[in-house]
């Protein structure tokens, strides 16, 4: 008896990736400052608990708290874990311990990483001392790793008033998630059915709406979805977007702002799915607006949606989907 082909599982690689900006208050200015020049700073709490890294409201009493201390360079590991195989961006290229580390004078952790040989070379208790980065900008990778001290005695802590000369007053950070995206039974039969020019969504066997993208399961109801319902083409534009910033993005790189981002009810299906609007210009576009798949040779979705030269849509017809 012959076995059933199995289906090909699609993968893709996604990368979600922006700089996340911030404006910093005084605590974690005069910190990341401090890191700059070498010091490092925690904030006491009214009951006299010194906090490292520094905030700037007391998490037991949700008070504010400002009152800076200079702690040690030196510390002690409290708990730690062996990275075998560091990651992009991380502080060391080489393996190395992730750990938190009590710093002289202060009562909480820091985390960061410690560049040992390997993990029999670390262990809770044992001292270890900041290693600073030759070049320093105001920012916790002034801290370039921690390394084993084998100097002895702890240091001490000492109040500090936190001002310094160029205070940092904000920072960049680099936000990146790198993962491999898969989709279900009911999102690959979607892609599969895209590469025919064709659009196939699922309907409800419970309140009987079709969505596009199917997502295997009623939103609504909580039910599995099987019935293969195809839609559209058409379908009614029910709200949209001007886009005036040009996203770094390869597939966006070609178009050209302004543009118009749109929800579009397509005819039979009960969600908006979003697409880009073209062959009108941007401030054309409206709610109602009827329009249809365009599509490049080779596609395996549709570039973008265009007019269909039909009368608008009633808004009653597609108001449930705005």
């Amino acid at each position: 008896m012959a076995s059933a082909a199995v289906p090909e599982v699609l993968r893709a690689p996604l990368v979600v990736e922006f700089p996340f900006t911030r404006s910093l208050g005084p605590v974690q200015s005069a910190f990341l400052t401090g890191l700059r020049e070498r010091t490092v700073l925690g904030v006491r709490t009214g009951d006299g608990r010194t906090l490292v890294p520094p905030v700037e409201y007391d998490p037991v009493t949700a008070e504010e708290i400002r009152d800076l201390v200079e702690v040690s360079a030196t510390g002690t590991v409290t708990t730690w874990a062996w990275n075998h195989e560091p990651r992009r961006g991380q502080p060391l290229g080489t393996p190395f311990a992730w750990v938190l580390v009590r710093l002289d004078g202060a009562d909480t952790a820091l985390l960061h990483a410690l560049d040992v040989p390997g993990p029999d070379a670390v262990r809770s208790g044992m001292r270890v001392r900041i290693r600073w980065a030759a070049e320093r900008i105001g920012a916790i990778t002034d801290i370039a790793c921690f390394e084993p001290d084998e100097g002895g005695g702890e240091g001490r802590s000492a109040p500090h008033d936190g001002v310094f000369a160029e205070p940092v007053t904000g920072i960049v950070a680099a936000a990146r998630l790198d993962y491999t995206y898969a989709p279900g039974r009911a999102q690959s039969a979607y892609i599969n059915a895209l590469a025919e020019q064709k659009t196939v969504g699922e309907r409800c066997p419970s309140c009987r709406k079709v969505y596009v993208p199917p997502r295997g399961a009623c939103p609504t109801c909580g039910v599995a979805t099987a019935e293969r319902v195809e839609v559209g083409p058409r379908g009614t534009v029910t709200t949209y977007c001007i886009v005036n910033i040009k996203a770094k993005n390869a597939m966006t790189d070609a178009i050209e702002v302004p543009y118009v981002y749109a929800h579009i009810a397509l005819d039979g299906a009960d969600l908006a799915l979003h697409a880009r609007i073209a062959g009108i210009p941007y401030d054309q576009v409206r709610m109602g607006l009827r329009v249809e798949p365009g599509w490049t040779e080779g596609g395996r979705f549709p570039d973008h949606y265009r007019p269909t030269g039909e009368p608008d849509a009633d808004y009653d017809t597609y108001k449930e989907l705005v």
